[in-house]
């Protein structure tokens, strides 16, 4: 009689962004922008995290100063180099860090991944992107960004390759044999030889392969191209929904899609985001909401807008609606992004003011605001209701909205059976029910048959 399946469990990912996820976090008494550079800050979110069991944590990154830097505390720490700080003050939780396609190359991308796999023994992995602003190709020696569509032809070879430089040694390439002189098998560390259309990397990689085989993959884009792209490549998706509706149809859009890539459903994790907004009482929770709106910076949330929409929306009256858009083919940037805000302002009929409020906590990813209990009630249903394996969890600020997550809202979804009370396993694959990748290249034939070189 076969053993009873273990239940689902969902996954919770702390994504952490400085002051808080809040545009005007960094102006309420509960944060401490003065430390977004203090690597102590950072390890006691990790710290945070990882008492309450969570999967990951995770920092995005963009190659340019995202948004105005007058209204807002932006810049920061690179974050592979971050995270191989909270490495050494953490032991179980998985450490995710945003890498482009688009500004970087494979061999450096691969090595420093599997550097921090090796330094946190197994709990390295990588959000790819293909970066999205005009801004980033400019400090890359381009005047304007590569299209869309091409920057995920690059992003596919792009992580070809990257998974080419992981499996160029096989797990039992080095023997260590002092007596003999024969520190690793030749035949077992092999160049790649990859020749492209993007990339021409020959390999092998300088670092053996490493605790995960490959560090966990992931992927946040929602349009067209991203869904392909995760379908066929990525491990864990970080997405944006408002809607039950719509999340219901992004997870199974996506999940519809990997058959085609000869994958299964649990090959792949959904996450939507959430910024959870989190008091005592409902009252308390709407009124620490109204609080951080009461502190945007109107022109702030103009030009971020801006950005998100692919038009100048400067000199608008906030209590206007919203100018006609270009059509969503039209845009080179974030399409699902674009998309999501341009519905959700049509939607709900919100004036340029209402819109800058309502995108303040999540910028377009959904806002709650509640109790603890209201909070593990949203995160069930979407998770029983087919619209989530897990959630992006993004505190609207720090360090409090993390260790209110950590300590009021964990503990109800332990109670309810939905997530683990300790850690079983010790890799970031492990935390997501995920298995260890065999390595992919074929064996090369040495001049001894095989034997080590």
């Amino acid at each position: 009689m076969p053993a009873p399946s273990s239940p689902r469990r969902l996954h919770l990912n702390a994504f952490l962004m400085n002051a808080g996820h809040h545009d005007a976090a960094w102006r309420h008494p509960r944060t401490q922008p003065e430390r977004v550079t203090d690597v102590r800050y950072f390890q006691h979110l990790a710290q945070t995290a990882e008492r309450g069991k969570l999967d990951s944590i995770f920092f995005a990154d963009g190659l340019a100063l995202w948004g105005k830097v007058k209204h807002n505390a932006l810049g920061g720490f690179e974050p592979l180099t971050l995270l191989s700080a909270l490495a050494t003050v953490t032991e179980r939780i998985g450490l995710i860090a945003t890498v482009s396609t688009t500004f970087n190359e494979p061999f450096h991308t691969a090595r420093k991944f599997a550097s921090l796999d090796h330094l946190s023994g197994g709990r390295a992995g990588w959000n790819i992107v293909t970066s999205g602003t005009v801004d980033e190709a400019r400090n890359f020696g381009q005047d304007e960004h590569l299209e869309h569509g091409l920057r995920y032809d690059r992003a596919r070879e792009f992580v070809e390759v990257a998974v080419k430089l992981w499996d160029s040694w096989e797990d039992d390439a080095v023997l260590l044999d002092r007596v003999r002189g024969v520190y690793a098998d030749t035949g077992k560390v092999r160049p790649i030889d990859h020749r492209g259309e993007h990339f021409a990397v020959q390999g092998p990689l300088n670092v053996r392969r490493s605790p995960q085989g490959h560090p966990l993959l992931v992927q946040a884009g929602s349009s067209e191209d991203g869904k392909e792209f995760a379908a066929q490549y990525a491990e864990a998706v970080f997405t944006a929904q408002q809607t039950l509706a719509d999340g219901q149809g992004f997870y199974k859009d996506v999940k519809n899609r990997l058959a085609r890539y000869g994958r299964a459903g649990d090959d792949l994790k959904i996450l939507p985001g959430i910024c959870p907004v989190i008091g005592s009482t409902e009252a308390e929770a709407r009124a620490l909401e109204q609080e951080l709106t009461d502190l945007q910076v109107p022109e702030y949330g103009l030009a971020q807008l801006s950005g998100m929409l692919g038009t100048d929306l400067s000199g608008l009256p906030l209590d206007g609606p919203l100018p006609v858009l270009p059509e969503e083919r039209d845009i080179n940037g974030n399409k699902s992004r674009f998309t999501l805000v341009a519905e959700l302002a049509r939607r709900d009929g919100l004036t340029l003011r209402e819109l800058i409020a309502r995108l303040g906590g999540g910028r377009g990813h959904r806002v709650f605001a509640g109790t603890p209990e209201q909070i593990a009630d949203q995160l069930e249903e979407w998770f029983t209701q087919g619209a989530a394996d897990g959630f992006n969890v993004m505190p609207p600020h720090l360090p409090g909205g993390l260790e209110d997550f950590v300590d009021h809202v964990v503990p109800i979804l332990q109670d309810r059976g939905l997530f683990r009370t300790e850690y079983t396993g010790r890799t970031l694959r492990e935390h997501y029910g995920l298995p260890r990748p065999a390595g992919r290249l074929a064996p090369s034939v040495t001049a001894a048959e095989g034997q080590p070189a």
